[in-house]
């Protein structure tokens, strides 16, 4: 198996894993510089590093930059350290980096307004590839949003078609809230990493009250960015969609202490009556 060619269809389906390549060596050991191994989110392995003790201490590393993220390096002084001895290494220093190997993320926009023409342009500059949704031809084209790989004039198309996985983004900034509430509620029971809905508390408190009397729970709502976008004061499309984009990036890039501006249902009682 060609692992470059193996990474490609990994990213192409929305796979993570993590490839190790031994980038340095320093005395006799078993493989050389550039040797690879790929391991995948199930754990199965394509590719080699050498075997043995090593290979498992990596295995398991690489597991941790799958689910963290973020690579690292290692060093094994395969010298001095006897539990590296299983009859495969004679010697040596042998440093291996391990870096994720992650999907393009995949921004679905549903709804072609001024505000998601701001975010596309925003978000195809930060590396998101695009799909856009709106039952409205005039604003789903490729006329419009020309970065666009997939593009929905129906949403019932778009639900049918879309299988959100670990790498994909659903924004919700359709024209009204009826359809920002079926959008919604078709999200929240997919595998997408990101959820975010535009507009004030009010507005998100009434899509969410619909839908518990539709029979979802308030568990489904929690992880719904909403209102949508980091706290920057944006006024403009523009503006706001700079907010919305540096949302998704922090979320993409694991960022720790990002603001989760859920509206809980249990609150949603009082902040009704403001």
């Amino acid at each position: 198996m060609d692992i470059f060619e193996e990474i490609v269809r990994m990213r192409r389906v929305g796979e993570r894993g993590a490839l190790a390549t031994i980038v340095h060596t320093n005395g006799s050991i078993p493989s050389y510089e550039s040797s690879r191994m790929l391991v995948r989110e199930d754990g199965s392995i394509a590719g080699t590093i050498g075997g043995g003790c090593v290979e498992a201490d990596v295995w398991a590393a690489a597991k941790e930059v799958i689910e963290t993220e973020q690579p690292r390096k290692m060093t094994f002084n395969l010298n001095h350290e006897a539990e590296y001895d299983a009859g495969l290494i004679c010697g040596g220093t042998l440093e291996i980096f391990v870096e994720p190997i992650l999907p393009q993320p995949t921004l679905y926009i549903f709804g072609g307004g001024h505000v998601s023409s701001a975010v596309a342009r925003v978000a195809s500059a930060a590396g998101f590839a695009l799909g856009i949704a709106d039952d409205r031809a005039t604003y789903a084209n490729a006329e419009r949003f020309p970065m666009a790989r997939e593009i929905y004039t129906t949403y019932e198309d778009a639900y049918e078609k879309i299988k959100p996985n670990s790498a994909s983004y659903l924004l919700i900034v359709t024209r009204g809230h009826k359809d920002d509430m079926r959008v919604l509620a078709w999200a929240v029971r997919t595998e997408a990493r990101y959820i975010g809905m535009i507009g004030s508390k009010r507005k998100v408190i009434s899509v969410y009250q619909a839908l518990a009397r539709e029979g979802y729970s308030a568990t489904e709502f929690e992880r719904v960015h909403a209102p949508v976008g980091l706290d920057i004061g944006a006024l403009s499309p523009e503006e706001i969609a700079v907010s919305i984009a540096a949302e998704l990036i922090a979320v993409r890039r694991n960022a720790r202490n990002l603001p989760h501006k859920t509206i809980k249902l249990a609150q949603a009682a009082s902040l009704h009556h403001d």
